[in-house]
């Protein structure tokens, strides 16, 4: 009886100690460890706003991350500070005319005069640049490009942040598109975009994506921008 008892707890033993060791295991299904970087550039138009651009500019320190700012010119004065801060922390910093008007279909004179006041504000703070442009809605003539000495920016990702105005679902429109190379357009005039767009840091960083500038974005896919040509992603650019 002794020995059979031994027997029986000698059995018992292996199978723990093999249900241990399949316990313990690593599954065949485990997520790889993400080794490839994905490239994306996070845009903010309308800017910038004390209460919402500095906190922006927080967030995107503590996580590394770069954005291009497209701001308004009448919009700088006062917040000096936020652009400095934006070229000093390796954002880019672009225009997007002085009082967001519709650049489509305006003579020469009065395109110029809306993107000419907006560069001298931003020159009086930063020096003299080439500041891209992203012409408010999206919009021009393709004569109205001609005129323009800089490339000009567009985006594949609109969540619409400003019309929704909530957090979680700016945060699932970009993530259920966004692709490699991709230009996000947000505001951070708004604070759920702003909490969004720290969102959308955290989730895509755990997907291996890095943030960098839309100049950076261009880079590293090979892109030589033109000016007065429309841009929506490195991605297709590169096609």
């Amino acid at each position: 009886m002794k020995g059979q008892r031994m027997a029986f707890l000698g059995i018992m033993a292996a199978v723990l100690m093999l249900c241990c060791r399949e316990e313990n295991a690593i599954p065949a299904t485990a997520t790889a460890e993400i080794t490839e970087t994905k490239y994306v550039a996070l845009t903010f138009d309308d800017g910038p706003r004390a209460s919402t651009t500095g906190r922006l500019l927080d967030g995107l320190r503590e996580r590394g991350a770069s954005a291009t700012f497209f701001m308004i010119g009448q919009q700088i004065a006062g917040n000096e500070d936020l652009v400095r801060r934006m070229r000093d922390e390796g954002h880019q910093v672009g225009n997007h005319t002085w009082d967001h008007v519709k650049l489509q279909g305006l003579p020469e004179a009065a395109v110029s005069e809306e993107i000419c006041k907006t560069d001298d504000a931003i020159w009086d703070i930063l020096g003299d640049g080439t500041y891209w442009v992203r012409p408010p809605y999206g919009l021009l003539n393709q004569n109205q490009r001609e005129w323009f000495s800089t490339p000009l920016v567009h985006w594949s990702v609109d969540p619409e942040d400003w019309k929704l105005l909530n957090t979680q679902k700016v945060v699932s429109a970009v993530l259920k598109k966004v692709q490699p190379g991709d230009i996000i357009l947000l505001h951070d005039f708004y604070p759920t975009s702003v909490d969004a767009a720290l969102q959308i840091v955290d989730k895509l960083e755990a997907q291996g994506y890095e943030f960098v500038t839309v100049e950076e974005l261009m880079a590293l896919y090979g892109v030589t921008p033109q000016p007065g040509e429309f841009y929506t992603s490195a991605r297709k650019a590169a096609e």
